[in-house]
């Protein structure tokens, strides 16, 4: 996508060969103009997927799922990263790594929200290594659920996470794949 290519090139930050910072417009500071059009873009590209749900995981991916779901109609559930006392009953579970933090976290979902009749729509904001989509995928995988496919801002194609997670027969539609970037040029280069 263009428009969203042509914005990690402004305003993005590089730092190294593997670290992009989209903290300005995406993530942190949130451009809500931009992402609304990134959810009329994944909106168009599932729409005739009969998405009922969209899956998430907290915190990055919540307002960008957000905008995307008003144009499917459907709530937005998002995987928290603790038990809380307001989570209450059984839920499902699901150990992600995190590129970005060097943590791994239990992710949780109460039942009460996800199930067989669910067709589900993943959206996050990166793909790196694919941990955090595998852990989404288990968590569907585990309420018996249908994943239609994961939508993804900026994919990291340099890293191994885009082939993983297409390889298991999952759709995956990123916004921006970048191929490489490197914080000594000022460079990046999309696929």
């Amino acid at each position: 996508m263009k428009l969203l290519e042509d914005r990690i090139r402004r305003d993005g930050t590089i730092r190294g060969t593997d670290v992009l910072k989209v903290d300005r417009f995406l993530n942190h500071q949130m451009d809500i103009a931009l992402i609304n059009e990134l959810g009329k873009e994944f909106h168009r590209l599932f729409a005739d997927c009969g998405v009922n749900k969209i899956l998430t995981i907290e915190a990055s991916g919540i307002g960008i799922a957000c905008l995307t779901a008003q144009y499917f109609n459907v709530p937005v559930i998002f995987a928290k990263k603790n038990k809380t006392k307001n989570i209450a009953g059984d839920v499902y579970t699901s150990k992600v790594e995190s590129f970005t933090h060097g943590k791994v976290y239990d992710i949780i979902v109460s039942k009460e929200f996800l199930g067989p009749q669910d067709r589900v729509l993943l959206i996050d904001d990166f793909l790196a290594n694919g941990s955090a989509l595998q852990g989404l995928i288990k968590l569907v995988q585990d309420a018996g659920a249908t994943l239609v496919g994961a939508g993804i801002c900026v994919e990291k194609a340099f890293q191994p996470g885009g082939d993983l997670i297409r390889s298991m027969g999952v759709r995956v539609e990123s916004l921006a794949r970048v191929k490489s970037m490197d914080e000594s040029t000022h460079s990046i280069e999309f696929c």
